[in-house]
């Protein structure tokens, strides 16, 4: 199979010719029909976070199950259309078993391995082994992963919808509705209109948030906010951010989602967070990234930091909620899809996204 090589951070990846296993006990394989181009993968490709050496990237995708290896679940079938995880949910550990399966002790494994479950690979080229990305490594034409690694996607909703579900749109919807409490009614403020931050918006307006204001560097990007549920408009090259955003909410927010992961923005969102108001932290940055907090402000106003990872979901359960919603037209997800690409043009896209396009670009192997 093809597939897109990170071998060197920033050096362009490499298509290249791919050997895949069969799945084993509890895999898939699944063909892929779209992934997402997102700015998580930009860390990697940078240097900024690393990762075992070379990987086939991409872990916002979705396809149709080929294979489905021994000893499966039974949950999965070959045929059924799924959206992967980049997240996988053993069932078993204390995170699973709590409540919280976003930090199951098996993403650890396969974000620091570069393997699946078990920690080994089922890609390689020429005899050298190849990593798997968070277990999912969909920048390729095919890819095996657990079955815990997926979601079964309902007719109806389109590959490229369910692909950019499994990421952007969980963690964005998803920090709205499972970070987020009491916003009825009340403001809250967005800083970043990429794919994370309009799903925010999308999911602020979906829990009855109001006034929702928006804070980001594009115009574009800010009149597509405005489509998609945001009252207010900041662009940051235009003054004082605070300044700007307290124009507004003159005693600051109750709750503020930074879906940027720049030490600036965090600090800047935190400012409009107002008394006993809560900075939802949900966008990555470097893995030495720090931003610095008043003290007394956070003391004295009673003020929370809390981070978010992937919406603070479940996503068995909150994924099929999104598909439906959307296919009850409540989430305009097809909004945020920008230009598709071929496989072969993955770096021209790294290169639109990092010059700001609008929408998220999907790949179609």
């Amino acid at each position: 199979m093809r597939a897109a090589v990170f071998r060197e951070p920033r050096a362009p990846l490499s298509i290249e010719s791919i050997d895949l296993e069969d799945p084993r006990d509890g895999e898939i394989t699944v063909r892929i029909e779209a992934a997402g181009v997102c700015h998580s993968d930009f860390h990697y490709m940078t240097g900024d976070i690393p990762c075992p050496l070379p990987i086939v990237l991409g872990h916002e995708g979705a396809g149709i199950v080929e294979a489905v290896g021994p000893r499966s679940s039974g949950r999965i079938a070959v045929g059924d259309r799924v959206a992967l995880l980049w997240r996988p949910r053993c069932g078993a550990c204390t995170a699973c078993v709590t409540g919280n399966p976003v930090l199951c002790s098996f993403g650890r494994v396969q974000a620091t391995t570069g393997g699946l479950l078990d920690g080994t690979s089922r890609m390689s080229s020429n005899g050298e082994k190849v990593h798997h990305f968070l277990g999912a490594s969909c920048f390729a034409e095919r890819v095996v992963v657990s079955e815990t690694s997926v979601v079964t996607v309902p007719d109806g909703v389109p590959a490229e919808i369910a692909a950019i579900a499994g990421c952007a749109v969980i963690t964005g919807v998803g920090a709205a509705m499972n970070a987020v409490s009491d916003a009825a009614g009340r403001p809250l403020v967005v800083f970043g209109a990429g794919g994370v931050g309009l799903s925010s918006v999308m999911g602020a307006k979906l829990i009855g948030a109001s006034p929702i204001v928006v804070v980001d560097v594009d115009d574009t990007r800010l009149a597509l906010a405005q489509r998609v549920g945001a009252t207010h408009i900041v662009n940051a090259r235009s003054g004082d951010v605070t300044e700007r955003v307290l124009d507004i909410l003159p005693t600051g927010a109750p709750w503020v989602i930074e879906a940027i992961g720049r030490s600036d923005t965090l600090a800047q969102a935190f400012a409009c967070v107002g008394p006993a108001g809560t900075l939802v932290a949900v966008g990555l940055g470097r893995g030495d990234s720090t931003f610095p907090v008043p003290v007394n402000e956070l003391v004295q106003r009673q003020k929370r930091i809390i981070g978010s990872l992937y919406g603070s979901s479940n996503p068995l359960v909150d994924l099929p909620r999104i598909f439906e919603l959307y296919l009850a037209g409540r989430l305009p997800l097809d909004d945020l899809i920008g230009e598709r690409m071929p496989l072969d043009a993955v770096n021209e896209a790294y290169a639109g996204l990092a010059g700001g396009a609008v929408g998220r670009t999907i790949l179609i192997p």
